[in-house]
């Protein structure tokens, strides 16, 4: 529900707003990085946790969850989840990025449990055609118009060169560069990206990777989409029309309204309510 800690713990929104903005005046590349499953916090001492799944290598920003968390432990002990934290923390992300500040659906309640293989049947893979990517959101209850708004926070951020690497040199195991690709970008991208390249990043909107903005679905529809997962968005009639008409669109009104109702949705994916589950003292806690 929204506003579930308006008795329990009634600044807990405006906590988490006010230290989010310290956090991007300290590391404003830090905003797309905030925004997962909170399972994906857990810590295994073994390396089985979701976190150390190849997908979730890349993932940054458990220093500011955790310094979220203390705040609001100080403030509220016991009362709000590493689950709604993230869910906080995403909303804010968006809109100190220029993008809308929407409601979020909280009261949702901590897991004790993390595998590394969840992130391989759970996350839609980079490498995914359209078929794929649509039924791994049916099996979640999302909708296509889910997949193709929520694809729409790739508008900012950044990605492992490795995440699209064989698009650029070894596209279906010809050694060649994937065609649906816009040769003069994937150019640029070698550039930037040798090959066997593990270490460096690069933006996944050529335009500003800092902001939050219709600039994803303009990139798409110039075929400059990093991975395999964003080009599949012009090979389905309600994908492809979503694209074309955010791509044309003088005012992201739309996509902010629509993006919003999509994370409610995911929201709601697999939560803990209730009884079920825990409020975690420390998200990074340990499963093992």
């Amino acid at each position: 529900m929204v506003h579930f800690y308006s008795t329990t713990c009634p600044n807990a929104e405006e906590l988490v707003m006010a230290e989010m903005k310290s956090i991007q005046a300290e590391d404003p590349t830090l905003m797309p990085a905030l925004g997962c499953d909170a399972s994906v916090l857990l810590v295994s001492k073994n390396g089985t946790a979701e976190k150390d799944a190849t997908p979730n290598l890349s993932l940054r920003g458990f220093d500011a969850i955790e310094r979220l968390k203390k705040i609001l432990e100080k403030a509220c002990p016991g009362i709000v989840s590493c689950a709604d934290i993230l869910a906080m923390a995403a909303r804010e992300a968006v809109f100190l990025s220029n993008g809308s500040r929407y409601d979020i659906e909280t009261g949702r309640r901590d897991g004790n449990t993390s595998r590394a293989s969840e992130a391989y049947t759970n996350l839609p893979p980079a490498t995914g055609n359209i078929t794929v990517l649509i039924d791994l959101y049916a099996k979640k209850n999302l909708t296509i118009k889910d997949l193709v708004v929520l694809s729409g926070a790739h508008t900012f951020g950044v990605s492992h060169c490795s995440s699209f690497a064989y698009r650029l040199y070894n596209f279906s195991g010809s050694s060649t560069t994937d065609p649906t690709l816009n040769s003069t970008y994937a150019q640029k991208l070698k550039q930037q990206c040798l090959a066997n390249d593990t270490t460096t990043v690069t933006s996944m909107n050529p335009g500003n990777f800092l902001t939050f903005n219709l600039g994803y679905f303009q990139t798409v529809m110039n075929k400059q989409g990093l991975f395999s997962a964003d080009e599949a968005l012009l090979h389905n009639n309600i994908t492809l029309a979503y694209v074309t008409s955010q791509a044309n669109a003088t005012s992201p009104a739309q996509f902010f309204k629509d993006f919003a109702q999509s994370m409610v949705n995911m929201g709601r994916v697999d939560v803990l309510t209730g009884t079920n589950g825990t409020i975690r003292a420390v998200c990074g806690a340990y499963v093992d």
